[in-house]
Parts: structure tokens; sequence; C-alpha cells
């Protein structure tokens, strides 16, 4: 009987999550998607227009590329080390406590380099607070939806990352507004403001309750089982850093590696590269706008597609990814206006896919209950790509004189990324394949939460 339940509830995980607290899948998730939409407009939204202030702190210290490059480069690479922290915060205090811990560190950053003291001190105040800050807010919202949606997670997820397009879009020529009515300090001074919001959506982020429920009728074998399930004193959940022996995320993470390597490369360059061209401010900065409306319509399309479940999450997302990589090579053949539009669309529009499935394709790797640390571990060793991508595109751009060989260096890391997804989804597809050691595997976890020993011989396997 009682494998036989153990079977039951593995075969169906919808029924598993409505009769043992599971996600909701809607009610007060869809107000922490609103939520968690204005976070992501208030942090990586952010960070994406944060080109527009690249040539006005270089030309105000009158530094390299290179050099002004590590200023994001720092931001960057806290925004991913800080993954970790936050995941285990967010196990042990909430997400809500974490993004408005977020909120403040961001704040604080923006408003601290506004004094522009130096640019170590920028190195310290973007670099490190914004970027602490940055993580603290956008990890715990990525993972709270995640825990409030099952069936409707791929969509609930692309919507709520849509604000990092829609509040892109919208900053581009707010941001240059700025700068231009306020000098780039004033900006700075005006967005930490703005970033103080991020306090009030931690506060929407009520934390999800599961309440657990024994469907089996008490008796004299099973009393000791129904009492453990029916106490409601929670437990306390820890970090599994064990998560690092399954080789899929082990390639997954070299995924991300080369992935971070090459995404924040043209959000940095392009701004630039388009003022090199001869193109006014203005007319650069529209290039953003039009690109963060291509990447809403991607995450929204990619998210809604994945939803179909027409092909595998990891399938797609490697098509996607590949693409993307091809259209940063031939990017820069483009010299005009029209012609750049047109291809900072379509890296818009794959960037959006690619972001509307690679943080939930993490679930397919080590499922719902090793999220919270496969995300914390994905991030943590992202940060790695991060760091390098932006300064060692900087330095190429110092060699050749030319912003073209950014968009190459993005384009070929990205296309090296997509290799190891397809390694990750041929492991993920043989481990299913194996039906009689998935069994195994899922009827000892079964049996370690109800507190049954189970003993399973050679023999009993085959």
């Amino acid at each position: 009987m009682f494998f036989e339940g153990c079977r039951s509830v593995m075969q169906s995980p919808s029924m598993k999550a409505s009769q043992a607290g599971g996600p909701p899948d809607g009610g007060y998730g869809w107000v922490v998607v609103t939520s968690a939409f204005f976070i992501m407009g208030l942090t990586t939204g952010v960070l994406k227009n944060f080109g527009l202030f690249f040539l006005e702190i270089q030309n105000h210290f009158g530094v390299l590329t290179s050099t002004t490059s590590w200023v994001t480069s720092t931001m960057i690479v806290m925004f991913h080390l800080g993954a970790p922290v936050a995941s285990v915060l967010s196990m042990h205090c909430t997400q809500r406590a974490v993004v408005m811990m977020g909120g403040l560190l961001t704040a604080s950053g923006m408003i601290l380099a506004s004094l522009d003291l130096s640019l170590p001190w920028m190195y310290l105040s973007i670099g490190i607070l914004q970027g602490l800050g940055l993580s603290f807010s956008w990890l715990p919202a990525n993972s709270i939806v995640s825990h409030y949606f099952l069936k409707w997670r791929p969509i609930a997820y692309a919507i709520a990352s849509s604000g990092e397009c829609v509040f892109a879009m919208v900053f581009s020529p707010f941001f240059q507004w700025l700068i231009e009515a306020y000098t780039w300090q004033g900006a700075l001074l005006i967005i930490g403001g703005l970033q103080l919001n991020l306090c009030v959506c931690g506060a929407l982020m009520r934390p999800l309750e599961f309440k657990p429920h024994n469907p089996t009728k008490p008796n004299k074998d099973n009393h000791q089982d129904s009492k453990a399930a029916d106490d409601p004193t929670p437990k306390k959940l820890s970090f599994q850093w064990t998560l690092l022996r399954k080789p899929e995320l082990l390639l997954y993470i070299l995924f991300a590696i080369f992935a971070a390597a090459g995404f924040f490369i043209p959000p940095l360059f392009l701004v630039p590269y388009a003022t090199s061209l001869g193109l006014k401010n203005y007319w650069a900065a529209s290039i953003l706008s039009v690109l963060a409306l291509a990447d809403l319509l991607g995450r929204l399309g990619c998210g809604w597609l994945a939803n179909l479940r027409l092909v595998r999450n990891l399938q797609l997302l490697t098509m996607v990814v590949t693409m993307l990589g091809v259209v940063l090579l031939l990017l820069p053949i483009g010299k005009d206006y029209w012609i750049l539009l047109v291809f900072s669309s379509l890296y818009g529009f794959l960037f959006g896919c690619v972001v509307a499935i690679h943080v939930t394709s993490i679930v397919d790797i080590v499922g719902l209950e090793g999220f919270d640390s496969g995300l914390g571990l994905f991030m943590l060793f992202r940060s790695i790509g991060g760091f390098i991508g932006p300064p060692a595109a900087g330095w190429l751009v110092d060699q050749d004189k030319d912003f073209g060989a950014g968009f190459y260096l993005s384009g070929l890391v990205l296309i090296i990324s997509g290799v190891f997804v397809v390694l990750v989804d041929r492991l993920v597809e043989r481990k299913k394949a194996s039906p009689s050691e998935t069994d195994l595997e899922a009827t000892q976890a079964c049996a370690y939460k109800m507190g049954v020993k189970v003993v399973v011989s050679e023999s009993n396997c085959k």
C-alpha cells in the first residue's frame, strides 16, 4: 500500500500540489507576479540601460573603455555572487524580507554614486552596493513566482520578467533626458529614489504557507505518520550544495558562464557603437527602446510557446541561444540607423526568448524542491562570465578601435554556450528513459519524507 501511494503521488504532480498544499496556480499568486514585474523593471531594467551612462562616466574621468567597463562588470559580479546569499536568506527570512533589504542596498548604491567622489568610489557604490541590492531583489522575486505556480509557471514567469523590458523601454529616453537635464550625477540620484519602491514591492511578497494533508485514513499503523504530517511547525530548509554532484547541473552552469559572458556586452556597447557611427544621443537611445519592445515580445511569445509543451524547454533554449549568437555576429555589419535597428530588434526578441526559459529550465534539471539552491548556484558561477565578458570586450575595443569587436566576442561565446545545453538535454532525457532508477529514487525520497526506511536489494532492482 505504501509503494502504491508513492507511485500515485509521483504520477499526478498536479494532484500532489493540490492535496499536499502545493502551488496554488493563481489567486494571490497574480499579485506576486505583478510585484515581481515591477521588481524586474527596477533592477535589471535599470541595468540594461546603464550603457547610457558609459560614455558620460568615461569622459568625466578620462579613462580607457576597459577601465570604465569595470564599473558595470563589478555590478554584474556582485549581482551573481549575492545569489547564494539571497537564496539562504530567503529560506530563513522569507523572500519578502530579502527583497526589501535589496531595495535599501540598491537605492543606497545609486545615491552614494551620485556624490561623484572618484572612480574607485563608483566601483564601491554602483559595483558592490548596487550589484548586491539587485541580487537580493531579483532572485527572491524569481523564486517566489516559481513556488506560487505549477501549471502556469512558464507564462507567469514570462509576465513577471517582462517588467524588465517594459521599464527598459521607458527608461531609455527617460534616463537620457535626466542626464541632459540634471547631469549624470543628478540622474543617478533620481534613479536611486525610484529604486526605493523595491521595498514596497517586497512588502507584497506574501510568503506561501504549505498546509500538509494526509489523504489516508488514520489507523494504528500510520498514526505516527499522520501526527507528523499534521504538525504545523515549519521545517528549516538548507542550501543544497550537493546539487553540484549532478553532471547535468554542472553542464548547465557551464552554459551559464559562457552565456553571461555574452549577455552583458551588447547592452553596454550598443549605444556607444551607435554614437560612433554618428547617430545623435536620442536616436541611439531609441534603439534601446525598440530593443526592449522586441525583448518583451520575445519573453511573452516564448513563455506562451513553452507553456504549450510542443518541444522541451532545453530544446527550445538551444535553438534560441544559437540564433542569438548568430545575430550578434552579424550586427556589426549595420552601419546606418535602420539596419542597426533591425539587428537590434532581432537581438532583443531572441534575448527575450532566452530569458523567458533559461531560469525555469532549472526546475527540469533539479526539480522544484532544489530550485532555490539550484538558482543560487546557477547565479553564483554565472558571475564568472559576467565578470570576464565586459572587460574582455572593452579590451578588444581598445585594441581594434571598433565597438564591433565586442559584438563578435558576444556572438561567439553564446554559440558555444548552446553546445552545453544540448548535452544537458541529452543527460536529462537519458535519466527519464531509465524508469527503474527514477522510480527507485522517487520512492526512496517519498519514504524518507514519511519516515519509513526502505531497503532495496540488487535483485529487487532487476
